[in-house]
């Protein structure tokens, strides 16, 4: 249920690794996805330079307030970014669909701009989502999944009308690793039957991690502004690690969860994924509130911040108490020295450094972990197809495993469902082992976990590799997953933030901030003094392959 090295048990980083991974972790070689060999030796240059690149939401605001940029200009810019890199290229294949009322909305916005009607921070700027939001418009909403192509949400996910109602203009959808990863035991992140393989913009042929591939990917690239994914367990925070960029994950209950396929109520949030953290804290305050139709959501009515850019401080570190988890280290040499380098930066930003700071029930609750998630998909899925109603080709879960077995050239070619017949065999959340199980991970991960060691050293935050570099994509063995840190704040809900940290042979690794419930402002006042001091974003390189001559 987890691997292991020399430094004790690692979870591994998403839902679904946390079955039967150790046995593909080991395996010799890698098999790269047909299509990718083909577009590798076709495409072999840096694409050329993009006026927008790097471009932060700061100057971007600034542009369409000076009139230096429209609406307009910035969505057709990114549109035609996405054609020549994404489409074609370097083929990164991480947009699975562009709205066709794109430059509809950018020109209403243009309009409202020219009526003094700006609607708030994100007015005119081209945004992407992950394919398992709903938006009730003319793109779909399938979670990668050819099962739910011709499916009709009735209405937008609330973070949806959040952005339309901040004047965003929403490109399109991102790929992502199919029902967010929670298939097959044996599945490779960045692939959906819809939407094909998603291709790291660093070295091609390495995997971006999922399940949020291709909103990492696309903000990476500079296909748009910013982007939202959606994590259950790492699915925002590895993939941001393997890519370069910020990730947040908030609290569950920060964000509602009201329009976006599940797989764990307890565990799943969406949450901002961009090159900066000043962008992160500037998309998560457009998207934090209280939505009636997500009970989690009252809890966080007290704590929900109207801006999360004001706590961004290039000081946030100085006296800051940091723990370092050290059972989350240990996944390699070079990661070691790069995260020493990282703790050692933190130190001349000002921190305390409490090293270390284990928590002794990291690899206790792995078991319990998706015993939860397989009764939580069941049910989730199932409710989530009742609001589909006749407007989705399948409407319950037996289905969606019968559509599959159906349409095996084209979604089991590689990889099985094992996931979901596991999770269907469940019965419902009434059920005793249903029950303990939750217990279980919120008393392991919460009260005797973060919390207890936050306590004793009286901690700001802990601190650790968010996760390895990127490996080869292999559709034959699966993921090459050595470990991550991210399974402790993903059961317990609590918030994690990846920044960039450094490189490992030219591919990019991160560090993850958490701590406990609700405490973004303080994370992210230690994220972005970090990030300032160390500047560890690079652009992307376009390398076919990895040469370790």
């Amino acid at each position: 249920m987890t691997m292991k090295n020399e430094k004790g048990a690692v979870p591994v980083a998403d839902s679904r690794r946390t079955f039967l991974k150790a046995s593909v972790a080991g395996a010799a070689g890698a098999v790269v996805f047909p299509e990718l060999l083909s577009a590798q030796t076709a495409q072999r240059t840096t694409p050329g330079s993009f006026e927008l690149d790097e471009i932060s939401l700061h100057d971007l605001r600034k542009g369409l307030d000076s009139g230096k940029y429209t609406a307009r200009a910035l969505a057709q810019k990114y549109l035609a970014r996405i054609d020549a890199i994404d489409r074609h290229g370097p083929s990164l294949n991480s947009v699975i669909e562009v709205n066709p009322d794109a430059l509809a909305i950018a020109d209403r916005c243009d309009q409202e701009r020219r009526a003094d009607k700006v609607r708030g921070p994100l007015h005119g700027i081209p945004i992407l989502i992950k394919d398992n939001i709903a938006s009730a418009d003319k793109m779909q909403t399938t979670a990668g999944s050819l099962a739910l192509q011709g499916s009709k949400p009735p209405k937008d996910a609330f973070v949806v009308a959040r952005l339309r109602e901040a004047g965003a203009v929403i490109l399109g959808k991102t790929n992502c690793s199919e029902w967010a990863n929670f298939r097959s035991t044996r599945s490779t992140s960045g692939w959906s039957g819809r939407g094909g393989q998603t291709r790291n913009p660093y070295v091609l042929d390495r995997n971006p991690s999922g399940s949020s591939s291709g909103s990492a990917v696309a903000v990476s690239a500079n296909l748009c502004a910013l982007a939202v994914g959606t994590e259950t367990d790492g699915s925002i925070v590895s993939p941001a690690c393997s890519n370069g960029i910020v990730g947040i994950k908030p609290t569950v209950g920060l964000l509602s969860r009201s329009g976006i396929i599940p797989i764990s109520h307890t565990q799943d949030t969406a949450g901002p994924m961009t090159r900066t953290v000043a962008d992160a804290a500037a998309l998560l305050s457009i998207l934090a509130a209280v939505d009636p139709a997500d009970n989690a959501t009252e809890a966080a009515r007290a704590r929900i911040e109207q801006d999360y850019t004001r706590f961004l401080d290039p000081s946030g570190l100085r006296g800051a108490r940091i723990g370092v988890v050290r059972k989350y280290a240990g996944y390699s040499i070079p990661l070691d020295l790069v995260f020493e380098e990282a703790i050692t930066a933190m130190k001349r930003a000002g921190a305390e450094i409490i090293d270390p700071a284990d928590v002794p029930t990291i690899g206790k609750f792995d078991d319990a972990e998706l015993e939860v998630m397989l009764y939580e998909f069941k049910a989730g899925l199932n409710a989530y197809f009742a609001t589909l109603g006749s407007n989705s080709p399948v409407h319950t879960l037996k289905e969606l495993i019968d559509f599959n077995e159906k349409n095996r050239e084209r979604e089991l070619r590689y990889f099985g469902q094992e996931m979901l017949a596991l999770a269907e065999a469940k019965g419902p959340l009434t059920t005793p082992d249903y029950l303990k199980s939750l217990a279980d991970c919120r008393r392991l991960s919460r009260q005797e976990g973060i919390d207890a060691v936050m306590d004793k050293h009286r901690l700001d935050a802990l601190v650790a590799p968010t996760g390895n570099a990127a490996w080869p994509t292999d559709l034959v063995n699966g993921d090459h997953f050595t470990g991550s840190s991210t399974s402790l704040a993903a059961v317990a809900g609590y918030p994690n933030i990846n920044v960039p940290m450094g490189f490992i042979f030219g591919l990019p690794i991160g560090v993850s901030f958490f701590g406990r419930a609700w405490s973004e402002p303080v994370l992210i006042k230690v994220a972005y003094a970090y990030e300032q001091s160390t500047k560890m974003r690079k652009a992307p390189t376009y390398l076919p392959t990895l040469n370790l001559g």
